[in-house]
This record gives C-alpha cells, sequence and structure tokens, in this order.
C-alpha cells in the first residue's frame, strides 16, 4: 500500500517502560511531527515529556485523543485500562498502536475489534517477536513451502516469576492476569503466525498453581489444540521459574513438523551466557517493583531488545519503526492485525476455561461466557 506522506501527530497513552520505549523512537522519526504524551502518574508523564521533548503533555486521556493535531494513538497503558482510550481513539479516526491485548475482557475485545472494522481504522496489536530476523527467515520458508504442509506443532514458554509478580501487584483485578493472558500469548501469536490459515476448533488444557496463588494466579497452563484441518498444536507455559533464572524474561522453544521437513526453534537465549559478581537487575522493572539480584544472565532473553549507548536496539526498535513507516507512507508491514489480537485473547482465555472445566472446550467461544465462568 502507499500513500501521501502527510507528518504524523502522535498520541502514546501511558508513559512507562514502553511508552517510553516508543516516544523515543518516535522523537527520532522524521515523519512525526508532534507528540502528545498522556500518563496518570505526572511524575513518570512529565519526566517523558521533557526527555522526548514532547509538545503536549495531560494526565487525562480524553483531552490528549482530542486535540486536533493527532492522527495516530499509541496505546500503552496498563494491561486492565486499554478500553476506554483506543474507544476513543478509534471513534477520532486515529491510526492505532495497542500493547497487547485489545482488551483483558473478552468482550470489551470484541467490541473494540468491531469498532475498528466499523470505522475502517488500520489498527496493530504490539507483538514484538515478529519483527526478529530468525522469525521472520522462519515465516518466509513455511510461506514458500519448504516443508510442506504443517500438522504437528510443539510450542514451550519459560518465564521466570518476576513479570507475574510485578504485573499482579498492581491491580487487584487479576482474574485474567494468567500466565497465557499476559505472557503465553507471545508464543501463541507466533505460533499461529507461524501456521497462518489454520483454524483452531478445539483446546483441551490443564493449570496448577503451587507457587503464584498467592499473587492471584497461576504458575502453568499446558494445551492441545486441534485445528479444522486435524492439524495438532500443543501450547505450554510456565512462567513460575525462580526469580533468579538467568533469562531475564523470556525463552522459548516451537518445532514444527510438515510433509516435506521440519522446523525445529531453539530460542531460550542460551547460546549468550554471562556469569558475574555485579548484580543484575529485571528485564521487566515496572514502576513499585524491585527485582532480586541475579548473577547469571541469558543475554538478549529481553524481549523488546537491548541497550548500547542510551539506546534500544532490536525488535521493538524494528516494530515501532515500521508502524511510524506504515502510518506515514504507507508500507506494508507483519505486524499483528486488531483480529489477530482479538482471536489470541479468545484462545489464551479459552485455554484457562478448559483448565478450569477440566474438559476440551469447543472453539470459537463466546466472550460473554467466556468472561462469565472465568470472572463471574
Amino acid at each position: 500500500m502507499t500513500k501521501d506522506k502527510q507528518q504524523v501527530g502522535l498520541a502514546i497513552v501511558g508513559c512507562g517502560t514502553i511508552g517510553r520505549i516508543r516516544a523515543e523512537l518516535a522523537r527520532a522519526f522524521p515523519g512525526i511531527g508532534w507528540i502528545g504524551l498522556c500518563d496518570i502518574k505526572s511524575d513518570i508523564g512529565h519526566k517523558l515529556a521533557e526527555d522526548v521533548q514532547a509538545d503536549f503533555y495531560t494526565d487525562d486521556y480524553r483531552e490528549l485523543l482530542n486535540r486536533p493535531e493527532v492522527t495516530a494513538t499509541i496505546i500503552a497503558t496498563d494491561e486492565n485500562f486499554h478500553f476506554d482510550p483506543t474507544m476513543l481513539a478509534i471513534e477520532n479516526g486515529h491510526a492505532l498502536f495497542i500493547e497487547k491485548p485489545l482488551a483483558t475482557d473478552a468482550r470489551q475485545s470484541a467490541q473494540i475489534l468491531a469498532a475498528i472494522e466499523e470505522n475502517g481504522i488500520d489498527a496493530v496489536v504490539g507483538y514484538t517477536q515478529r519483527f526478529r530476523r530468525r522469525f521472520l527467515a522462519i515465516k518466509e520458508r513455511l510461506v514458500t513451502g519448504q516443508i510442506g504442509d504443517v500438522h504437528s506443532v510443539v510450542t514451550r514458554a519459560f518465564m521466570n516469576r518476576m513479570v507475574p509478580i510485578a504485573t499482579t501487584q498492581r491491580t487487584q483485578e487479576r482474574a485474567t492476569l494468567t500466565p497465557m493472558v499476559v505472557s503465553g500469548t507471545h508464543s501463541l501469536d507466533m505460533s499461529m503466525w507461524l501456521m497462518e490459515g489454520k483454524k483452531p476448533v478445539s483446546v483441551f488444557a490443564q493449570s496448577c498453581d503451587k507457587v503464584l496463588s498467592a499473587h492471584g494466579t497461576k504458575d502453568s497452563t499446558f494445551g492441545v489444540f486441534t485445528m479444522e484441518d486435524g492439524t495438532i498444536w500443543s501450547m505450554n507455559i510456565s512462567w513460575a521459574l525462580p526469580e533468579v533464572w538467568p533469562g531475564a524474561v523470556y525463552g522459548i522453544e516451537i518445532g514444527i513438523v510438515g510433509t516435506e521437513g521440519v522446523i525445529d526453534i531453539e530460542d531460550t537465549h542460551r547460546d549468550l551466557v554471562m556469569a558475574t559478581n555485579v548484580a543484575q537487575g529485571g528485564g521487566y522493572v515496572p514502576d513499585g517493583y524491585t527485582p532480586p539480584a541475579r548473577h547469571v544472565d541469558f543475554l538478549t532473553s529481553y524481549p523488546p531488545g537491548d541497550l548500547h549507548d542510551g539506546q534500544l536496539w532490536g525488535p521493538m526498535r524494528e516494530e515501532t519503526n515500521s508502524w511510524f513507516q506504515r502510518v506515514y507512507a504507507g508500507m506494508r508491514t507483519p505486524h499483528a492485525t486488531a483480529a489477530d489480537g482479538h482471536r489470541n485473547l479468545m484462545m489464551t482465555m479459552a485455554m484457562d476455561l478448559s483448565a478450569k472445566r477440566g474438559v476440551p472446550v469447543a472453539l470459537p467461544v463466546d466472550p460473554d461466557e467466556l468472561m462469565r465462568e472465568l470472572v463471574g
């Protein structure tokens, strides 16, 4: 797709870790002509506004999103607070970048998707790993038929428990802050993207909570999806590994078996190990959370990328700048669509529902049914 190049007026709602990364990249992108920021925590918001020389700052998202300068919006609030600013941005016709998930309420996610489609909004969802070179290379091999028709897939994600502890301590609304909804969604999105065109028709899953029940969430969820064409896919995540586990955040393995070959992905970052007497912090450290010191680290295991000379390099830089090019110049990009984002949420919640019921769940699931049984 191509379009006339016009300076972008960018609103960023949420000035935490991810909002800051994207704002700093926005200030360096020549097609961004105006930047406005919003955060309910004024100290964080004002500091970012000063650092990126923002044109406007407020603690009221309505004031920001109703500004006439705004043509594109990034939603980077906490997971539970995406709905209202997203709907207002849609109403105002903004191009949208929404951090995953669209919403933590399946009914709200469906409303967001419907509004995006009804209003013809170009909206994408933040699944950063799609922009890593290795996964783009794998995707190309799959779409060009190098291993034939895929029929069996195994996905395993391991994380230390810093993310669930940090995530749950910021809110008492924890019923949908599960390993699959919050973090397993990344490996689920990657697997579904690599299996593009496969339609899930059922899932059977189980969960356990020996460690993280005190934080209002589960430790692990393992499940098996069956696709319409008979393909089977094992999707498993545990985010209850020790906080000192060397991987700063995320390690995954994916095996993809086709009629003509196999692709075996080892993405645990154990090929780059550092051991040091110097204490290492966490990869994901939101305001108010102090992680324990670690002395061994798997470098490159922080999904957004790595810092060098005060700048972030890696997939989040690629993802963000690609979105700016998408909005500014109409470039085609591999971003997850809003439909992908809603599908991912429904699939992760369906796993939680199956684990709660103890029986397989047919797909797709009605959002009302999901929320009624998972939240009450």
